[in-house]
This record gives C-alpha cells, structure tokens and sequence, in this order.
C-alpha cells in the first residue's frame, strides 16, 4: 500500500433508526447501526491492491470483544477460517491467489429489530513486484555528484539510497550529492511489492599515461628532471609518488600520529608543495600507498610488544621467508589497517589525486604455515573489507582510490589473498602487475611471455577487464619498463601500451624500480 499521508474523513450518513459512522482512510472503516453494535475492517480499503502479506494483516474487531461470536467472514463469497484471538479476527491464515476479490463481513445484530451489519470490499491481492533496471549509477568525480537513472515498469515509487524519487512513465531519475561505493535502489508498487537492487557507483577515471617515482628519486634531480621532460613533451600525463613504499618510510613529514612514534618519515618531499606543482604543470598524482609490507610499523610492533601487529608463522615469531623479519604487517590487525587508511586519507587531504595501494594482501606463501592474530573472516574478504574502509576515507577528499594485484590473481585468488572481482566492488580500479618477466611458459598460451610482450599483456590485461566488469571500477595496468631476462627498449614498452589499449584499458603506469624512462617508449599524446 502506499506510504503517502493518509487523509481521515468523516461522513455521517442518516438511516431510519442507524447512523453510519465511516472513517475513509483507505485503512480502517467502521460502521455502527443503533446501539451495542460496530464494526472496523483494518489495513484495507475500498478498490487497494495489497500483498499476500498485506491480506494476512487485515483485522476485523467490533465494538464490544463478545461480538467476534457473531461475525462471519466470506472471501469470494465463501466462508473463510479467519484467525479470532486478542479480540479481533485476522486472516492470518488465508491465501489467495493473484487478482480481484471481494471480502464480505457480517455482524449479526443482537436486537431483533435492527439491521445486521455488514461491510464488503472490493480488492486486488498482488504478489508481483515492479521490474526495476539501473542503467546508470556514475559520477564524474569522487566529490559528485552522482547520477542515477533507470526503469520501474509497475513502481508507484522508487527510492534511491535515502532519497524517493518520482516516477514517470515507467523511468526514473536522481542526483545524489555524495558518492557512496554501493548504492541500494527499490521501486515498490501500490500493493507494497518491492524490487532491490544494490548497485556499484561507478566513478569515472579521467585515465593516465603515468610513471612510478620513488620517494627519493623525485629529490634526486638528475631522476626527477627526464620525468618533468616527459610531461612537458605529452608524453605523459601523471606522476605516480610514493607515500610510503616496500620499506616502511614515508617519503614525506607525515602527521600521523603512529608513523611519528615509530620513526617512519623521512623528509624527501614537501608533499602539498609537491602536488601543487604538478598539478600547476598540468599534471596528476597518484599516491602509492605500500599496505601491509611494512618493516618499520613491524619492528616497532614488536619490539614495543603489540605483536599482534605482525604477521607471524605458527612457532609465533614473526613471519619472514624471502622478506626479511618483520616485514608483513598483520593485515586483519585494526592498529595497521587504522594505519594505513589515516595514511590514504592524509595523502587524499594533501591534494593526491589518486591513492593506489600496493602490497594490499597476505605474504605469499603456504597460508597454512601463517598465523594473523584477529582474523575472523577469510584472508580474501578481510582484504576487500580493508580497501571499503579506505574508499569512504579518500572519497571524501575527492581522491580516486586504486589496488594494485597480481597478475596470477587472476585465476589464483586464495594465493595472495587478491579476489579480483571483490576487490574491484570496493575501489575504482584494479592495477594489475602484468609484466612479462613474471609470468610462465604458457601461461595465457603464450609460450615465451618475456619475448612476446604484446601478446602477453594483451592476454591478461583482457582477462581483468572481463573479470572487473559491471564492478565499477576500471582497470590501469602496470607495464614493464626494466629488463628482466630479456631486453626491454622502448619498442617492448610501446608493444605493452599498445596491447593494454587492444585488450581495453587504454591507461597504464610504467614501472623501473631505478625511475628511468626511455622518451622513445612513449608517444607524445
């Protein structure tokens, strides 16, 4: 039924020896006939569709409880077992197919010479809810707004998020000033049948031709200046920066209260001035963000005695392999996600147009031989819980957020904890790292991927475009401008641009752990 105001009104109509009593209120009617005699049907009115659930709300009382003895009840003209407790009767038990019906309901009148009363309705009983199609749920920008459009075929109203909206020939419309990760749309018809439908906001990335610069290569001139020389030429039109990387230290004077304590900034830039100077020169910044591959928050957790912080192997000492000790903080610890989303969140607030996470995942490794103390969901959904926190924090500063993946996540999700299509839900895009060198003979069919960089980029970059779809969120690869096994000039980097655009992503970063960049693998925009 519809949740418009109800108007009450009040008729007095004469009869020879009765008055008839009406409320119209599309809810409750009661009529009276002389003395000791009334009657009220509730929760429905003349001519209303209601749900199957609506019927077995209607409630039948009368004016003293001993009456209930005298009323029966038709559906259709056939009497009906109604439910009679709590001095009413309900039809709590009635089921009625789809279509119209009439209730009749009968009092019989205990003086002789008056009237029985009774009181018939004519209804529809509707158990379909309304089609409901979001063909559109975008904005321009993480400040918004947001734009929602769509079809509710059958809607008497359609609420978006917290906002009804009218409805118009069967379509639908709405701006929203903020803009939020999901957004939950129902359109609900006269009877009160509702449809749902939550939807992924998509926020529209203005795209990049970016390179990876190093804290510390961007205070080195001879480093920072070719990248400048890039931008000035179109060659590029972003500048990816560390904010804090593989190390633990924080490239810039953080005012995170935790990175202070333990000692992780290091002044290498003036992080506002930096931004400003960029964007001054016509350019973004991407902010990469290095998660949970922190050995400065590890050794200072530890050794502070909060060794919950780090990830540890079954023996409870710290995990290591490959990484060093105390290099993987605990993923699933509120201190180090609480870290790392007041570190995005800064970033975001310093003019960062982007945050892009990296290391946003479990060491690799057997999972069996690791322990993180607090977790109580699967590595998977904890990692995708951790990137919906930071998306909230930096969209209210208008930054994008992205993660950075494995490529083998692709078909290996449990690996590193990286479910690719979960992920993708919570950020505005997924950088997977498709570099050549790093994928096996075969993989993709591809017998020599590190040879053959255009058709193993083009390969594995399509697989995350397929598996990122109708997420939201777009795919910007990483692409590999360093040699590793195999020569790569600029005719192996322009092979990956071009293989990344044929698959469906037409942004990419160049990374060189060394940040240098051969001018000739770029074309000028």
């Amino acid at each position: 039924m519809s949740d418009s105001p109800r108007k009450l009104k009040r008729v007095l109509i004469p009869v020879v020896g009765v008055v008839v009593l009406l409320l119209v209120a599309g809810v409750v009617t009661t009529i009276v006939y002389g003395r000791g005699v009334g009657l009220a049907v509730a929760e429905l009115g003349e001519g209303t569709a209601v749900t199957p659930s609506g019927v077995e709300r209607v409630s039948i009382t009368t004016a003293d409880a001993g009456g209930l003895d005298r009323v029966t009840v038709q559906v259709d003209g056939q009497p009906v077992e109604a439910r009679r407790a709590d001095g009413r009767i309900t039809l709590g038990g009635v089921r009625l197919a789809e279509g119209r019906h009439t209730l009749a309901v009968r009092a019989a009148n205990p003086l002789p010479w008056m009237p029985d009363v009774q009181v018939q309705r004519e209804f529809t009983v509707d158990a379909t809810p309304p089609t409901l199609t979001v063909e559109v749920a975008e904005a321009q920008s993480p400040r918004g707004p947001v734009t929602v459009k769509g079809a509710a075929e059958g809607a008497e109203s359609v609420r978006v998020g917290d906002q009804r909206v009218p409805v118009r020939d069967g379509r639908f419309e709405a701006s929203l000033a903020s803009v939020p990760g999901t957004l939950q749309v129902e359109a609900a018809d006269a009877a009160g049948n509702a449809q749902r439908s939550d939807v992924a906001v998509k926020v529209i990335h203005p795209g990049m031709r970016a390179v990876h610069m190093s804290a510390a290569a961007w205070a080195t001139e001879s480093l920072r200046d070719p990248v400048l020389a890039l931008a000035r030429e179109h060659r590029i039109d972003t500048v990816q920066l560390d904010i804090k990387d593989e190390s633990g230290e924080i490239g810039y004077d953080s005012r995170v209260p935790l990175a202070r304590e333990i000692g992780a900034n290091r002044n290498y830039y003036d992080a506002r001035a930096v931004v400003d100077e960029l964007h001054k020169a016509g350019l973004r910044v991407v902010g990469r963000l290095v998660a949970f591959r922190d050995p400065v928050l590890g050794r200072a957790s530890w050794q502070s005695g909060a060794r919950d912080r780090v990830a540890q192997n079954t023996s409870g000492a710290p995990w290591s392999a490959h990484y060093g000790e105390y290099a993987f903080t605990n993923f699933a610890n509120p201190e180090v996600r609480a870290y790392n989303v007041a570190l995005a969140e800064e970033a975001a607030s310093l003019g960062f147009d982007d945050v892009l996470y990296d290391y946003v995942r479990r060491p690799d490794g057997p999972l069996g031989q690791m322990v993180f103390p607090g977790l109580a969901v699967s590595p998977e959904q904890s990692i995708v819980d951790f990137l919906k926190d930071n998306r909230a924090a930096v969209r209210e500063h208008g930054a994008y957020l992205g993660a950075s993946v494995f490529g083998i996540a692709a078909h290996s999700p449990q690996d590193v904890a990286q479910d690719i299509a979960a992920m993708a839900t919570q950020v505005d895009y997924v950088s997977p790292m498709v570099y050549p060198s790093h994928w096996g003979p075969g993989e993709y069919g591809v017998d020599d991927p590190n040879s053959k960089p255009y058709e193993i980029v083009r390969a594995s970059v399509a697989d995350f475009v397929g598996m990122t779809k109708g997420t939201g969120s777009t795919v910007i690869p990483w692409l590999q401008a360093f040699s590793l096994g195999h020569h790569y000039g600029p005719g192996e980097v322009q092979a990956q641009v071009r293989a990344s655009a044929d698959a469906g992503a037409r942004s990419f970063l160049l990374w060189n752990a060394a940040c240098t960049y051969d001018p000739a693998g770029l074309e000028p925009a």
